[in-house]
């Protein structure tokens, strides 16, 4: 039951990714803000899927901090190249490698702010 609840929230997320690049026109219609909203969403997107990966690995294997950044980043980086060579079969939408680049920046964000967390940690405590 432990495994179904880490890993259940993982394949439902990549599930919502894809949803949302199976969407053609997917845009506000807001201009300049719609384009910057969408960027940002990508980051956002890829910064909680490596967030939901990194808590999955570290509740079912007995992984160092090092390789649960690693296979966390590193999974939800190839979902990235994955979802983007998906969107070339969706009408209206092409694969982008800046999107690529876009979303490793919410896995990158991600993988600071662990690395400074653990890192503050260990300063708290002797």
């Amino acid at each position: 039951m432990k495994i179904f609840k880490l890993w259940t929230p993982v394949f439902v997320w990549c599930g919502f990714i894809f949803y949302l690049s199976s969407v053609p026109n997917l845009n506000t219609g807001w201009g300049t803000w719609d384009l910057i909203l969408r960027k940002i969403a990508h980051m956002a997107e890829y910064f909680i899927l490596a967030a939901l990966l990194y808590r999955a690995f570290k509740g079912s294997f007995n992984l160092s901090a090092p390789y649960l950044l690693f296979w966390s980043v590193v999974l939800s980086f190839l979902y990235a190249v994955s979802d983007e060579m998906h969107q070339a079969f969706v009408p209206t939408r092409d694969p982008s490698p800046k999107d690529v680049f876009i979303d490793t920046i919410g896995i990158i964000i991600f993988y600071l702010l662990i690395r400074f967390c653990n890192k503050f940690k260990k300063t708290l405590v002797p």
